[in-house]
């Protein structure tokens, strides 16, 4: 029935699905570009049209009465954060524990513009030993869905080369507040030292 409902609500608002379910049963889902509030109903709808059932991070404070219920109904995890590193980890073990588990990180982090990327969905990936997928919404040609797969090397700079190569040509409903498609890590460490002392941002 949700399945329905979804088909129907990119119907009528002129979506349409693109890609393939991944063959991973657990992965990272890049959430982006995301410039709007519209952005999850619309990742919601695509991915469950692509029969994948997606879980998306909030703060835990969201997840209370009256409306938490409906929030993890849609796949809402509940994240407490208090210390840089904490939504790694608790991801991380989430996952351990977890025979099927697609999580979907806002990669920008905020609707706002912002002049990176938070790496978060890179450390969530590379600590949790799973791929990252790039998942899309293109507002130009509304069409939405998974990309590539990408097995995080520990090489941040060639990783998110390749990264920045699949989102070149997406574009959020506002443009205008959509940042760099590059981690701010980029520029404090070479490769090999990014490696070696991971800088978490959320």
């Amino acid at each position: 029935m949700t399945r329905l409902f979804a088909r129907l609500f990119l119907a009528l608002t002129g979506w349409a699905a693109e890609g393939t379910r991944p063959d991973e049963r657990r992965f990272v889902l890049i959430a982006a570009p995301h410039t709007s509030n519209w952005d999850l109903a619309y990742l919601l709808a695509l991915t469950r049209v692509l029969d994948v059932r997606v879980s998306w991070m909030g703060k835990h404070s969201l997840f209370r009465p009256p409306l938490g219920w409906l929030l993890r109904a849609t796949g809402g995890v509940p994240v407490v954060r208090h210390r840089r590193g904490d939504t790694v980890t608790q991801m991380a073990a989430a996952f351990a524990n977890a025979d099927s588990l697609a999580l979907a990180v806002p990669a920008e982090g905020t609707r706002k513009y912002a002049p990176h990327w938070k790496s978060g969905f890179y450390h969530i990936a590379r600590t949790a030993e799973v791929p990252i997928v790039m998942g899309f919404l293109d507002y130009r040609r509304r069409r939405g869905g998974f990309g590539p797969t990408l097995y995080p090397s520990g090489d941040v700079t060639r990783d998110m080369d390749r990264i920045r190569q699949f989102y070149a040509d997406k574009t959020g409903l506002h443009p205008n507040q959509a940042g760099d498609v590059r981690l701010a890590e980029e520029d404090l460490r070479t490769p090999r030292e990014s490696d070696r002392e991971l800088r978490v941002d959320e």
